[in-house]
């Protein structure tokens, strides 16, 4: 049996809170706009809303800028667009609030959506507010404050709460046009190339090599589609405050109907992502029976008996295409960061981390087989 499937239906309760969203802070320069005017949208718009308001800027959320809105009987978190000319399709906060009503109405867990206004005169650009949720963010994989059993747990619900959003029939809960079916590694490919592309800063001969061979090594498409996070990983997953369960999966900017393995092997990320690179540190070389954490196999094992999902072939393209995937991603910080749009605090780590993943990419590519 894994180290995972052991905590199946004995998940135990953790003595203390030892790690809630603490990155938090004033609202940075550029992302402000009119407190008062929000505080008498919301007062129309959201029952029981009532002030005074105080509004604090979440350190993340690099592309949709994340507020905390605190009232004396409630808080809220509200996402919006971020000024200035934006990439198409990109930022699509209207996208995240219908995916997470949808959701929040069979019972996923996902904080409620309370609200989404798409009258630009209240902050200057169009946003959701959804209700707060109280729950703790572990950005180290490792999760250093947790015990061995606690860690398994958490891994385990993870797990769980993925393979639950596979399983939601998309078209039931009316999300049958969220997304095309089909092809989904053959349009994310082109999606972020030309994203890559339109926010190049500078050459990187590895995201080069990656454009040319991705499109010739996708797998043959098996026709399974279904509701996709996009960035399901430990820092937009909410722990429950004393119990190692996941309580909601938050920023769904990425989502779509795209191909499962897609997302579960972007998840894995956590085991392949190389050592140095990210905050959020990785499970490659970790003592993993120590840790408590299964290994990438038995993890996809659990995740495939729970969906009834087979995954045959090698994985290496899936990891290249992830590698890709997020370092086209950061590239679109560095574009708005170019053009005077992005004000993350974050931003020169952001930037450094680029080329470290590029290249991790093309070294899984070559271990897939394409030609160096």
């Amino acid at each position: 049996m894994s180290i995972i499937a052991e905590a199946i239906g004995a998940r135990p309760k953790v003595s203390a809170p030892k790690k809630y969203i603490g990155d938090i802070g004033e609202v940075r320069t550029g992302a402000a706009f009119d407190e008062g005017r929000l505080a008498t949208y919301l007062a129309g718009a959201i029952k029981g809303f009532q002030g005074p308001l105080t509004i604090k800027q979440f350190k993340g959320g690099q592309s949709n800028p994340t507020y905390l809105l605190i009232t004396p009987d409630a808080k809220y978190v509200m996402r919006r667009k971020p000024p200035g000319v934006l990439l198409a399709s990109a930022h699509a906060v209207d996208r995240e609030f219908r995916v997470t009503n949808a959701l929040f109405q069979q019972g996923f867990p996902v904080p409620e959506p309370l609200c989404l206004c798409e009258d630009l005169d209240v902050v200057g650009t169009m946003f959701y507010v959804m209700r707060h949720v109280e729950g703790r963010v572990f950005w180290d994989c490792q999760m250093p404050d947790l015990s061995r059993e606690e860690r398994a747990a958490v891994y385990d619900s993870a797990n769980e709460t993925l393979a639950r959003l596979h399983n939601v029939d998309f078209k039931a809960i009316g999300l049958g046009d969220y997304g095309r079916p089909g092809n989904y590694f053959e349009r994310q490919i082109t999606r972020w190339s030309k994203q890559y592309d339109l926010s190049r800063t500078r050459d990187i001969p590895a995201m080069d090599r990656l454009l040319e061979w991705l499109p010739t090594a996708v797998p043959a498409d098996d026709g399974r589609s279904s509701i996709i996070h996009g960035d399901y990983s430990f820092h937009n997953l909410l722990i429950h405050p004393t119990e190692p369960k996941v309580v909601a999966a938050i920023d769904w900017e990425l989502s779509t109907i795209g191909h499962p393995i897609g997302d579960l092997m972007y998840h894995c990320m956590e085991w392949y992502r190389p050592e140095g690179i990210d905050e959020r540190g990785t499970l490659c070389n970790a003592d993993l029976q120590a840790l408590g954490v299964p290994t990438m196999e038995e993890y996809v094992d659990l995740y495939c008996a729970r969906t009834g999902i087979t995954i045959s072939g090698d994985l290496g393209f899936y990891r290249a295409f992830n590698l890709f995937r997020v370092a086209a991603i950061l590239q679109g910080i560095a574009g708005r960061i170019r053009d005077g749009i992005s004000t993350d605090a974050h931003a020169e780590k952001i930037i450094a981390r680029i080329d470290p993943i590029a290249e991790s990419a093309w070294a899984e590519a070559l271990r897939a087989g394409a030609c160096a």
